[in-house]
């Protein structure tokens, strides 16, 4: 951009990329971004994108992006977002990061994440006591390791100056909703009209599909049992109290799981409890014992029949495996020279 532009520019906007962020939330910030400047006519917003050493920043995708500047020359912003995606739970802490985050955050400036930044975020205590959201496949593992932080499984959530979405679509649906608080609601219809993009929704939207989709069963009596089972992973409910809690018999409850699932209730639950064990063993370094517990395990040993039986290994053997298999795949792709991104 050119200096007049600068100097027009009304709102800058701060995007700090960590490795292996996700490209499709990344261009979902910024394009809307683009094309309100577009329909206003003039560059309302400006936008730089950062690294933790200006070096390109490789993409989950395997595209190298090159950046603007390196993270010691980001020194104010009205907003700042972390740009993540896929294994966030194993970058290491930058201490100059938080540094400048803390910093922004005392001058009131607006600072946030997309896709599963709110992680990093959290690990700079800088979500303590406020609502957030991160990517669905990372909520439990949020939600488990920091108790203090308000977690939500809303596309996007707002909680003061502090901005997060589950990434993917939900960036477009976030910045649409900044360009509306802006410029009004019309601007915000015409970028989502320019961008295809249909069905603006509320931050208040579900991450998923409902059970019912995911599943292809619309049996309310089941889809009840799958919604309780899943929010008492922690502390399992028996057959019987399960079948109480949906009014039905177990013998009921029994035939109806069979019939869809060809299991019982009982090894339903087992699987999800397990499924969501191994979530926890590879996005958190949490103790075996402790995803254990979480997970409704009253002892290690069980816990480890119940994994290998379901999965062919151990706990342990899964975490070393996952980690064996990202760093053989990091170091596989993503070779071809950096490529620029020109926003015009």
């Amino acid at each position: 951009m050119s200096e007049k532009n600068k100097v027009e520019s009304d709102q800058t906007i701060a995007l700090v990329m960590l490795d292996r962020f996700s490209m499709n939330a990344f261009a979902s910030v910024i394009e809307p971004l683009r094309l309100a400047n577009r329909l206003i006519g003039r560059d309302y917003y400006r936008w730089n994108t950062y690294s933790l050493d200006g070096n390109p920043v490789e993409a989950s995708n395997g595209c190298k992006v090159a950046v603007d500047f390196s993270l010691k020359e980001l020194n104010d912003a009205d907003i700042t977002l972390l740009c993540s995606g896929i294994d966030v739970e194993r970058l290491p802490l930058d201490p100059e990061l938080g540094t400048k985050l803390r910093r922004l955050n005392a001058m009131g400036r607006t600072f946030g994440a997309v896709c599963t930044g709110a992680y990093v975020l959290a690990r700079y205590n800088l979500l303590d006591g406020r609502r957030c959201t991160i990517h669905w496949e990372n909520l439990r593992s949020l939600r488990e390791e920091f108790p203090n932080v308000e977690v939500t499984s809303d596309i996007f959530a707002i909680d003061r100056n502090c901005i997060t979405c589950a990434g993917g679509m939900a960036s477009l649906d976030m910045m649409l909703r900044m360009i509306a608080i802006q410029h009004g609601a019309y601007l915000a219809h015409e970028v989502a009209e320019v961008s295809l993009y249909q069905n603006m929704r509320s931050g208040e939207s579900a991450q998923r599909h409902d059970i019912e989709a995911r599943t292809g069963i619309s049996n309310a009596k089941i889809l009840d049992a799958i919604r309780i089972m899943d929010l008492h992973i922690e502390d399992p409910l028996s057959c019987q109290q399960l079948a109480m809690t949906v009014n039905l018999s177990p013998r009921q409850l029994e035939r109806l799981f069979r019939r869809h699932f060809n299991c019982t209730p009982g090894q339903y639950y087992l699987r999800l409890r397990l499924e969501t064990a191994r979530d926890l063993l590879r996005r958190t370094s949490r103790p075996v014992l402790d995803v254990a517990l979480a997970c409704g395990f009253a002892s290690t040993s069980h816990f480890t029949k119940c994994y290998r039986e379901r999965f062919l290994c151990t706990p342990t053997e899964e975490r070393q495996s996952y980690q064996w298999a990202n760093n053989n795949g990091r170091n596989g792709v993503g070779t071809g020279s950096p490529m620029r991104l020109v926003v015009k």
